[in-house]
C-alpha cells in the first residue's frame, strides 16, 4: 500500500475515534445533563465523520486501488495527493475551531480548504482513470 493512502487511512481512522467520542459524549449529556455547551461541538463530531472519516478513507483506497501507470512513477506525480491530504485536514482543523473560537469566516475558509483539497486529488489522479482493459 502506498504511503499516502496509509496516511489518508491513518488519518480517517484517528477522526473515526474522535467522532465517535465526541458523539458519545453528546449521547451521554442527552441522557445525563453534563454541560449545555457541548452541543455546541455538533458541528465538529459531523465534520469529524463526514470529511475526516469517510471522505478520507474513500480518497486513500481510491489512490491505492486506482490502475498503474509506467514504471518509473506508477502513480504519477504525487505533489498533488500530498497537498490534498494537507488541505482537506486543514480545512477538517478550521472547520472544527470554529466551534471553539467562534468566527464564522474559519468555517468558509475550512470548506474552501477542502474544496481545493479534493480538486488536487482530483487533479492527481485524473490519469489514472481508464476505461478497463486498456
Amino acid at each position: 500500500m502506498p504511503r499516502l493512502s496509509v496516511w489518508f487511512i491513518r488519518a480517517a481512522l484517528i477522526y473515526l475515534a474522535a467522532g465517535f467520542t465526541l458523539g458519545a459524549l453528546l449521547l451521554a449529556n442527552k441522557g445525563i445533563p453534563l454541560n449545555p455547551g457541548l452541543w455546541r461541538t455538533l458541528p465538529a463530531h459531523i465534520e469529524f465523520l463526514l470529511m475526516g472519516w469517510t471522505v478520507q478513507l474513500a480518497l486513500g483506497v481510491a489512490f491505492w486501488i486506482l490502475p498503474r501507470l509506467g514504471q518509473p512513477a506508477p502513480r504519477g506525480n504525487e505533489r498533488p495527493i500530498y497537498a490534498s491530504f494537507i488541505l482537506i485536514n486543514l480545512g477538517i482543523w478550521l472547520v472544527a475551531a470554529q466551534v471553539v473560537v467562534f468566527l464564522p469566516w474559519l468555517t468558509v475558509l475550512g470548506r474552501t480548504c477542502e474544496t481545493a483539497g479534493v480538486v488536487a486529488f482530483v487533479a492527481g489522479s485524473w490519469g489514472r482513470v481508464k476505461p478497463f482493459g486498456v
